[in-house]
């Protein structure tokens, strides 16, 4: 049966309800989201006259909600135009709305008999052969199916999105026994091409995969951090962004999610898990039991392992709480050696051996905290799942770990570090001594560009199934590379297609990744039909090294420097002016330089958290790998279509001058960076990659022809350049910018303007390239400009002198 989802009904509204409505608003559905009535005026109400009749009342609940979600920070949506396709109502006017629905899923209190009510109610007007889920975290699917019709069962499932559903991949499957098999096949297809996620199928047990694992190991840092005395920022010094984890660690973690929330499950798991070997790392410890007492449950009530405060001077500080005394103090830097040698090792594998092979408290730490985490990974299978990279899979999409318990145990070496783990009092699985007894040594290993798992049922490696749809470079990586530096490599993804990968830290654009992106092109030419520049790193680029350019302008090798800023505008120009179709693949950070290599490529196929713009005026400079170029040729092109032609510069000026930076790929069209009707966006940054492939093939089957330069750009000159610098000049006045921000605006504008001409004139490409150079190597001349880089590569953030 081919099955469309055009329109969805979301039940309840709060946290995760209205953000799951708005992730469907996001890729194009129109959503119905429906909560309570209330049963009692507000004095705001009573005060206007209404009544509990009025519809302005009966939603009020899920129009507040909504309302609260869409201020939310990060924003739950893509676009601000998508929030019009979710309509409110509520459970008592509007549950006719299912009739229309193709799937209803509910988002209620987790409590079972309100679910058992809510599902009921809305069996009187369900859609037969509709999708029916719930998004419960816990309770059992098979619990919620009493008195259901078959036709209800067999459409019913469980589908557990994590907060926030934007940004977390996950989404875990989780069938009943009356589920029918399509059904299920549906929603992992549908939850991966459709709403971007990394769909999981889950057995029905306690907490399904992700926060059972993910709970036990907050648990065990919380037992661990009691019997080796480690503060607050020791432990989340040791379990975030230094071994693969997310920012907000463990405590910051524990505090975004709830602390309250963090108990719940956890004792959940205890209940309802008798059996469960380390089933007493679950009861909730007393400094945690001390917290919810005193309703210290982390973000939502201001204060709970951290805690926002003010110092004297009326500036922002974070307190920590020191478990001892239960007083909030001042924060402290954690000292680690180990720590101090690793964060020199970029790569994240040798990181981590180095980190738990260390001898110091560090090294202890993560060597008990691994000891439990695989231990207990490993003895929920086969109870959770038969397969063991559904446990990595879930840990990655859910809790943000890079690498999952078992890839991390492959890191480690599996048989070396059961020894570890056996002087630790830990016992694994016996199907990982079995695996080992037979001549196994990896969980993973890698055959013909696939990956592969091994199956304790099969006692064989067994293909992963569900990635059929994705390029994924690390599995092609031991294939021999076509071509590489120390900075880039150059790989064969099929078809007559190559993809440039960057290495670099951060993939920051240096003198590594410029040589790879023309050898590559040169390479193309020749023997292939088209280049992808794509990675699976954390980011596309962050943009050009300032740490290079910082260099040179300080020891004033204005020779150098002009020629490495040239040698950047022809490789861009190379991109744009190859003989072979280029497509870009951005994802996370675009910035600057790395903005300008997707701009400059033929097609853009964008992962849908891209966030992407050229913020070279925030770092004291303005774009010169032909970014501003770039935007003063899209102006010009938008003159031909009925637009008035100043505001139409003024608006690319603006973008550049204010350093936007779009926080999805759709608001990169907003930009004027994405371009409609050529550049596409996928929601699963997993398949980008091979969506950008297929774009470079559709580009040769059409007959790609190489572009020839363009020498008809319009420029405004003198006119439209007095028009800018007035406005710069006003907002100097009124306060908003420096003098220096003044001076890097009109450098701009210049260069943007074409220059000082009397009047409108048609330029080329070359001409809008050599005046953006000059401005370029004039601003890294300035005191100012060199202390905003200084400060960026110091701290991350510019100096605003």
């Amino acid at each position: 049966m081919k099955r469309i989802i055009k329109k969805v009904v979301v039940l309840g509204s709060g946290v995760m309800g209205s953000r799951i409505a708005i992730h469907f608003a996001n890729i194009g559905c129109e959503v119905s989201l429906l909560d309570i009535v209330p049963k009692e005026l507000t004095e705001k109400e009573a005060s206007k006259g209404l009544t509990l009749d009025d519809k302005q009342v009966r939603n009020r609940i899920v129009d507040e909600n909504l309302a609260a979600t869409v201020k939310a920070k990060p924003s739950p949506v893509y676009h601000s135009s998508f929030i019009p396709r979710v309509r409110t109502g509520n459970f008592d006017d509007n549950m006719d709305w299912l009739k229309d629905s193709d799937w209803t899923i509910e988002v209620v209190v987790e409590n079972l008999a309100i679910k058992k009510m809510v599902f009921e109610n809305a069996e009187k007007f369900r859609k037969p052969g509709s999708l029916i889920t719930t998004n419960t975290s816990g309770i059992p699917i098979q619990s919620m199916l009493e008195g259901r019709s078959e036709d209800f069962q067999e459409h019913f499932c469980g589908t557990h999105f994590f907060n926030p559903p934007r940004y977390l991949q996950l989404l875990e499957i989780v069938p009943s026994d009356k589920t029918k098999l399509e059904i299920t096949d549906f929603l992992m297809h549908y939850g991966d091409l459709f709403l971007g996620k990394t769909t999981v199928l889950c057995k029905d047990t306690p907490s399904f995969i992700a926060n059972r694992i993910g709970v036990f190991s907050i648990m065990a840092i919380f037992k661990l951090q009691k019997e080796m005395g480690l503060t607050i920022e020791e432990i989340d010094s040791l379990t975030g962004p230094i071994t693969g984890k997310p920012k907000s660690a463990t405590f910051r973690t524990s505090d975004v999610v709830g602390i309250d929330t963090l108990v719940k499950v956890a004792t959940n798991n205890y209940t309802s898990c008798p059996d469960d070997e380390q089933r007493e790392i679950m009861v909730i410890p007393d400094f945690v039991n001390k917290l919810v007492e005193k309703n210290w449950l982390g973000d939502k009530t201001g204060q709970g392992f951290y805690k926002k405060s003010k110092d004297e001077k009326g500036a922002r500080v974070i307190l920590t709480l020191d478990l001892e005394n239960f007083e909030y103090r001042e924060k402290q830097k954690a000292k680690f050696a180990s720590v101090g040698a690793a964060k020199t090792i970029d790569n994240l594998g040798d990181r981590i051996k180095s980190l738990h092979y260390a001898k110091d408290n560090a090294g202890e730490f993560l060597r008990k905290l691994s000891s439990y985490i695989f231990a207990y990974s490993s003895n929920r299978i086969p109870e959770i799942t038969d397969e063991l990279f559904k446990v990595d899979d879930a840990m990655r999409a859910g809790f943000g770990w890079e690498i999952g318990p078992f890839e991390t145990w492959d890191i480690l070496g599996v048989e070396k570090f059961v020894s570890k783990m056996e002087e630790d009092g830990h016992k694994p699985a016996a199907w990982v001594k079995e695996m080992l007894d037979s001549g196994i040594k990896s969980f993973y290993t890698i055959e013909n560009g696939a990956k592969k798992y091994y199956d304790q049922k099969s006692k064989s490696y067994k293909k992963i199934s569900g990635k059929e749809g994705f390029i994924i470079l690390d599995n092609i990586r031991g294939n021999k590379s076509v071509w590489q530096n120390s900075g880039a490599t150059l790989h064969d993804i099929g078809d007559g297609v190559l993809n440039l990968e960057f290495q670099t830290k951060m993939n920051a654009i240096g003198g590594e990744i410029i040589e790879g992106i023309n050898k590559s092109i040169d390479i193309a030419e020749k023997d292939f039909r088209g280049l992808v520049l794509g990675n699976d790193g954390q980011h596309f680029s962050a943009g050009a090294n300032l740490a290079m350019i910082l260099m040179l302008a300080v020891e004033q090798d204005w020779d150098e420097l002009e020629f490495v800023v040239r040698q950047f505008q022809n490789t861009m120009m190379r991109i744009r002016y190859s003989g072979i179709p280029v497509a870009a693949a951005p994802h996370g950070m675009a910035l600057g330089g790395g903005c300008e290599t997707c701009i400059h490529s033929d097609r853009i196929v964008a992962s849908a958290e891209t966030y992407i713009g050229l913020v070279e005026v925030g770092v004291g400079v303005i774009p010169a790998g032909g970014g501003s170029k770039e935007m003063a040729l899209r102006a010009s092109d938008n003159y031909q279509k009925d637009v008035v032609e100043l505001p139409e510069l003024q608006k690319r000026f603006l973008t550049l001058g204010q350093a936007s930076v779009a926080t999805s790929a759709y608001e990169a069209y907003d930009l004027g960076i994405l371009r409609k009707g050529y550049d596409t966006i996928t929601v699963n940054p997993n398949r980008i990659i091979a969506d950008a492939k297929r774009a470079v093939i559709e580009m040769a089957d059409n007959g790609y022809t190489q572009p020839i330069q363009r020498t008809d750009i319009k420029v405004l000159g003198r006119t439209a350049l007095s028009s800018i610098l007035i406005g710069v000049n006003s907002f100097k006045l009124s306060g908003y910018i420096s003098e220096h921000d003044q001076k890097i605006a009109e450098k701009l504008a210049y260069v943007m303007c074409g220059g000082d001409l009397s009047k409108p004139t048609l330029v080329s490409e070359q001409y809008l390239l050599n005046l953006e150079r000059e401005a370029f190597l004039s601003l890294c001349g300035e005191k100012k400009s060199l202390e905003r880089i200084q400060s960026i590569l110091n701290t991350g953030k510019p100096l605003r002198n």
